[in-house]
């Protein structure tokens, strides 16, 4: 059963609430409370944000130009379209446009699809061949990307829920360790292994062409033999939905940070949002930063898995949203 499901259905009895769950895939199901509020969900998306501000922040173009209008630092980037939507709208910002804008803000770039999640497609390029080839897969399943500048720093994400840090936590890429004697196959299946044993599905998308990509920039293949103790990264995106590792640093993040994440949850208009950013390190006092995007259903699966006090955050998280999706029928009413 998804974390989610699982979580609310064992909650829900806390506050008197009753829950009914699809029984083909449990992913979505309905909540009465007590009070006689009625409430759908459906994975990781409940009713605690509101429309407009769940829509904004499902869209990484337009709340980023908000993001930028509420004073935030954000990564540097354009929107580009298929030449579908181009031709619809009148705009000339087509996938050659972008070639010219990646050589100007200067390679390597950041490529992403610009309503895709879970760090789908997301892709550093290097060079006019890769950018081509990447650009066409985003347009064939998206009718646009966003190239923005590459930035260095590590990868957090900071989860709000109204004035309360719930979690924060570093995301590090899909990687493997070696032992002197397997191969990268042979590494990525233990890996794959372990997340079947203990999220119940497979992560690792073994035919991603991005694996063989980074795997060749290291002068690497996946029947390449790793020294012992190697770590090899095999993407650059830090999604934990695709692989990556998440270091809690719930306890240590910076009141610079904190007051960072809670800012931009009320300006954006959000109760539950999680926070991209690169920084050089959370826990000190915040020089500068880059905000990567917002997630308003933010997925916290992978770091719930790290061990029995992540799994408790996430399972405290889950029954203040309850609460307040309650406490929001009274004050309608």
């Amino acid at each position: 059963m998804p974390l989610v499901t699982s979580i609310i259905q064992k909650i829900a009895p806390q506050i008197g609430a009753v829950v009914v769950v699809d029984p083909e895939y449990e992913l979505v199901g309905h909540i009465t409370f007590k009070n006689g509020k009625k409430s759908f969900f459906s994975t990781t998306k409940l009713n605690i944000n509101g429309f407009g501000s769940a829509e904004i922040a499902k869209d990484k173009g337009y709340s980023k130009f908000f993001l930028k209008h509420f004073g935030y630092h954000v990564t540097e980037g354009q929107t580009f379209f298929n030449q579908k939507l181009c031709k619809k709208i009148g705009n000339e910002r087509d996938i050659d446009a972008g070639f010219e804008y990646a050589k100007l803000i200067g390679f390597p770039v950041i490529i992403k699809p610009i309503n895709l999640s879970q760090g789908k497609l997301v892709t550093k390029i290097h060079n006019k061949t890769e950018y081509y080839q990447v650009a066409k897969k985003i347009l064939r399943a998206n009718a646009g990307l966003i190239i923005e500048r590459f930035y260095l720093g590590k990868d957090y994400r900071i989860v709000v829920i109204d004035d309360e840090i719930i979690a924060a936590y570093q995301r590090l890429p899909l990687s493997v360790i070696g032992d002197g004697k397997s191969n990268v196959t042979e590494l990525i299946q233990r890996k794959q292994d372990g997340f079947i044993q203990n999220l119940g599905k497979k992560i690792i998308d073994v035919d991603d062409f991005r694996i063989k990509r980074k795997l060749q920039k290291q002068s690497l293949n996946l029947n390449s033999v790793i020294p012992n103790g190697k770590v090899v990264y095999l993407l650059d995106n830090a999604n934990l939905s695709s692989g990556g590792e998440a270091v809690d640093v719930t306890e240590n993040i910076h009141p610079d940070f904190q007051k960072l994440a809670l800012n931009v949850t009320k300006d954006m208009g959000l109760r539950l949002m999680g926070l991209d950013i690169i920084t050089q390190d959370i826990t000190r006092p915040m020089v500068d930063y880059v905000i990567i995007e917002v997630n308003g259903s933010p997925g916290l699966t992978h770091y719930a898995s790290i061990g029995d006090i992540q799994t408790k955050r996430v399972e405290d998280l889950y029954l203040k949203v309850l609460k307040a999706l309650e406490t929001e029928y009274n004050s309608e009413n």
